[in-house]
């Protein structure tokens, strides 16, 4: 397994996003029950990616856009599924920690749901806790958000 810095205009990046779109509507039962969440995902404001690759084929990736000052925004955690469980998640969650870290941001927050019990287990197992909703899912009850201290 590999892992590269991107960003945003990376095809691989696009592809496994479009990937990791068609897995949430098949999770809530189709795309016109997450339509408030569609254009709060695109690409154009994320420079910060981290694609997983099996050799040269793309498994999995993650990102991240600036929030504020100190914060940045966890965005676009996809791993396929027959690469879950083998630890891929939580390194490209270690790797993006790394970088948000090393260009100055003291913390991290993101956005999840009930339906990825997965990913809220992986985030929680990695030191992530729930936080109040913040931005534009303040008033979304289906978000979860949560947030990590950098220096925790």
């Amino acid at each position: 397994m590999k892992f590269i810095y991107t960003d945003a205009h990376n095809g691989d990046f696009v592809l496994l996003c479009y990937e990791l779109d068609d897995f949430l509507n098949k999770l809530v039962g189709g795309e016109e029950n997450r339509s408030q969440f569609i254009p709060l995902n695109n690409l154009q404001d994320i420079h910060d990616v981290i694609i997983a690759y099996d050799d040269d084929f793309p498994v999995g990736c993650a990102s991240f856009k600036r929030f504020e000052e100190d914060t940045v925004e966890v965005k676009r955690v996809f791993v396929k599924e027959n690469y879950r469980g083998q630890g891929i998640s939580k390194e490209l969650m270690r790797l993006l920690e790394k970088r948000a870290k090393e260009k100055g941001y003291s913390k991290l927050i993101l956005e999840s749901g009930e339906p990825l019990t997965a990913a809220m287990g992986l985030y929680r197992s990695i030191g992530y806790a729930v936080i109040p909703n913040y931005g534009e899912y303040k008033c979304m009850k289906e978000s979860i958000c949560m947030g990590k201290n950098l220096s925790d």
